[in-house]
This record gives structure tokens, sequence and C-alpha cells, in this order.
């Protein structure tokens, strides 16, 4: 059976832990149950009060040196109970595929190794949409195993949607793609445009 190397952020969401799966899961959603709301970690006010704030968070919580251990916690608490994480790429033959994961499903195929190698990753620059309650931000990535490398070894988007209950904001979705051969940045996504006010 023939394996397909996926990104899976940040992560960032980027997030450039690699994962093997099987080609036969893509599209398949994870089998892991969605967590309680109840038991759901509290979110630090600051971290949800604003679009800028949670994605600012999210690229904080995964992004550390090698040995740091991650704030899983937190990383939950941006995020609705029942989101998706969904990395998406391209197998050695062209075919495209992606794979569903829960929050913790992400938490537990990337966690360690966002621990063990370190990893940082920064946007670059931001694409939103705003209407009512809903966004979409289209958030180019940058990813280093330092935060002092001169050059990234990863770039991408993360897409990621997000509500606001009135009280907060949450992360819904995030659906990420990394760069690769014959799929380049193009330059309007290296430029930040923000919804106007």
């Amino acid at each position: 059976m023939k394996n397909i190397r996926l990104a899976v952020m940040a992560g960032a969401l980027g997030w450039a832990t690699l994962v093997v799966v099987p080609a036969p899961s893509f599209a398949q959603a994870s089998g892991s149950a969605v967590a309680s709301a109840e038991a759901w970690p509290e979110a630090d006010p600051e971290d949800v009060a604003s679009i800028d704030a949670i994605i600012a968070a999210l690229y904080d919580v995964i992004s550390g040196p090698a040995g740091e251990k991650r704030d899983w916690d937190r990383f939950r608490s941006l995020m609705n109970p029942q989101a998706r994480l969904i990395p998406t790429g391209s197998g050695p033959n062209g075919q495209v595929g992606h794979v569903f994961l829960g929050v913790d499903d992400y938490v537990a195929r990337a966690g360690a190794s966002l621990e063990a190698n370190g990893f940082f990753e920064v946007e670059a620059a931001r694409t939103t949409e705003q209407w009512g309650q809903i966004a979409h931000a289209f958030s180019t990535y940058e990813s280093r195993n330092n935060a002092d490398d001169a050059e990234p070894f990863d770039r991408g988007i993360n897409s990621i949607q997000l509500l606001d209950d009135g009280e907060r904001w949450w992360i819904m979705n995030v659906f990420w793609a990394a760069e690769s051969s014959g799929l380049t940045l193009p330059e309007r996504y290296l430029k930040s445009r923000r919804p106007k006010r």
C-alpha cells in the first residue's frame, strides 16, 4: 500500500509536522469522539477577543523550541469542540488527498513531533473576509525549526474559518496546504488585506 506524506501543522495550524497516511484514509472522517463542550478548557479572554488575537494565539501555542511542551489546553480553548483540522497535499503520483482530524486527533498526531524537534510558525500575510458573525482568514504561514532561522523550511496557507458567538471568537476549522513543486504562493497572498471596520 502506497503512503502519502502530508504536512500537518501548525500545523498552523502550515504545520509542517509530517504524518504518514495510507492513501485509502483520505476523505474519511476521523474516528475519534468529539470532545464534550462541558469539559472543554476555558480560553483566556485576551486570546479570543478578536480575529487578530485568536490567530496570533494559534500560531503562538504551536510554536516553541525543541524540548518545550506546548500548552495543549490553550490550543483546545481556541477551538470549537467540533472543529476540524484538515491537511491536504499531493502524493508522488500527483493525486491530491486530505485527512479530517478532530482537535485531539491533531494533538495526538502532531504534538510529540512539534515538541521534540522545535517548530516556529508565523503569519507572513493575511487576507480576511468577515460578514456578521462569520469570518474567513487566508493566513499565509512560514515555518522554521528555530525562531532565528533566516529562511523558512516551509510556507503555505492556513484557511481558517471563525465564528463570533457574541462573547468570543472560535476557530471552527483550519484547512491548509503547503507550497510544493508546481504550487507556489502568488503575490496576492504575500500581502495582508484586512476587512474595513
